[in-house]
């Protein structure tokens, strides 16, 4: 099953989620209490600590969930906030952090990469939790549209039609799509 956030990252070949951890989790939970699926694909785009640029695409298995609260030692929690699916075909160790929030502070963002954390998507968290749940594999596959700095949502908008038509294009090429 192929699944993305949803509005105005919808693919025909997807079924969408709804955006951010909170929707992407009670939908994704619903449709595999009734349907469960075999494997799960979530598509998406994404920004950039600094480590990749716009209109790569990243493959990963991994997800976590730190706020720059802690980073910056304002915070702790009592969850395990970083997720590894056991999916054997996706092999990208890059790790993607979710929240419920886009990053727009540069400076902080980095300290990202210092954890391994190499991009943002609002929804990927939620979605390795709830396949690991549902012992269900799951991978997902990232267009970087954005740098996480002051212009992350200008360049998420100027990059975005573009972003969508390459990663298309790159799951045409996988034989993932048809």
């Amino acid at each position: 099953m192929i699944i993305c956030a949803g509005d105005i990252e919808s693919f025909k070949f997807a079924e969408p989620m709804g955006i951010g951890l909170v929707d992407t989790a009670i939908n994704l939970t619903r449709r595999c209490l009734f349907n469960k699926p075999d494997y799960i694909l979530f598509i998406g785009t994404a920004g950039s600590y600094g480590n990749h640029n716009i209109l790569d695409i990243i493959e990963s298995k991994r997800a976590s969930n730190v706020e720059l609260s802690f980073l910056e030692n304002n915070s702790y929690t009592p969850i395990d906030n970083v997720l590894e699916s056991e999916n054997k075909m996706t092999k990208n160790d890059t790790i993607v952090n979710s929240s419920n929030y886009i990053t727009t502070n540069f400076e902080i963002a980095k300290k990202y990469n210092d954890y391994g954390i190499g991009i943002e998507n609002m929804e990927f968290f939620s979605v390795v939790k709830v396949a690991r749940e549902f012992e269900i594999p799951v991978a997902g596959i990232f267009i970087v549209t954005n740098y996480t700095n002051k212009n992350a949502h200008e360049d998420f908008k100027k990059n975005h039609k573009e972003a969508m038509e390459k990663i298309t294009k790159y799951l045409l090429e996988k034989n993932i799509i048809k």
